[in-house]
Formats: structure tokens, C-alpha cells, sequence
């Protein structure tokens, strides 16, 4: 695997982070807890890979480019949608970190009613996190590939 390979293996990451949301939520919906804890501590991994692989790729790129990250040029009409996706996506992935962090520990002490009002807000924004990092992938390295 080299570092260019990593923007794909980290759209997996997330795409695989969104659909154990999913079920982790399903399954809580249904009453079964086992289930639902296996799921979101499953996603809690994935999402870790995810960042350790996003933080390799970046520092990689920095030292190879001298740029960290992939700038979207063409096509121009385009840009502002993808800024907007961008933007929306780093903010919250910025913001849920101390949510899930507090969520998991609410859980993990068994305090399931503190751990349901803060999931209710959790839930969303890393779903909405782990589905626009698959979005922005597919925009920036398939749809509209930008070269370096």
C-alpha cells in the first residue's frame, strides 16, 4: 500500500464507519444492546483507523508536495458546492470527537440515560461526518479528479 492508495482505503474506512451506524442505531431501536454496543464500538474503530490513516496520508503529502491536501480547481462552477461539503464535513468532524468521547464514556459507565440525550446528537453528526468523507472522496479522486 502506498500513500496514494490511502484517500480510497480512507472512503472505505468511513463508508464502513457509516453503515455500522446504521446498524448500531437499528439494533438499539429494536432493544438489543449487545448488538448495538458491538456496532458502535466497531464504528469507534473504524473512525480511529480512519483518522490515523487521514493524518498519515496528510503529513505524507505535506513532505512529498509540500501541500497537504488536494486543492479542488475544475470544474470551477463546482467549487462552492464542494467547499460547502468540505467545510460543513471538517466542522463537524472537528465537533463530534468530544461528542462520541463523552457518548462512549456515558455508555461505557452505564449511565444509559445521559448517554441517550447526547446520542441523539451524536449519532447524526457522525453519520453526516462518515457519509460526506465518501461523498468528498468520490468528488475529489473519481467524479472530478484534480490533478496535483
Amino acid at each position: 500500500m502506498t500513500l496514494t492508495d490511502l484517500p480510497a482505503l480512507n472512503a472505505v474506512l468511513n463508508g464502513c464507519s457509516a453503515l455500522l451506524l446504521c446498524f448500531g442505531w437499528r439494533f438499539i431501536k429494536k432493544g438489543n444492546r449487545n448488538a448495538h454496543r458491538n456496532c458502535m464500538v466497531a464504528a469507534l474503530v473504524t473512525s480511529t483507523l480512519f483518522l490515523a490513516s487521514y493524518v498519515t496520508y496528510h503529513i505524507g503529502m505535506q513532505q512529498l508536495h509540500g501541500q497537504a491536501h488536494t486543492a479542488f480547481k475544475d470544474p470551477a462552477w463546482f467549487r462552492p458546492i464542494y467547499l460547502t461539503i468540505l467545510f460543513s464535513h471538517l466542522a463537524l468532524a472537528i465537533a463530534i470527537v468530544p461528542m462520541v468521547l463523552m457518548t462512549v464514556t456515558r455508555a461505557a459507565k452505564g449511565n444509559f440515560e445521559k448517554h441517550a440525550r447526547i446520542a441523539r446528537w451524536t449519532w447524526p453528526a457522525w453519520m453526516y461526518v462518515s457519509v460526506t468523507g465518501v461523498i468528498i472522496y468520490l468528488i475529489l479522486y473519481q467524479i472530478f479528479p484534480q490533478g496535483r
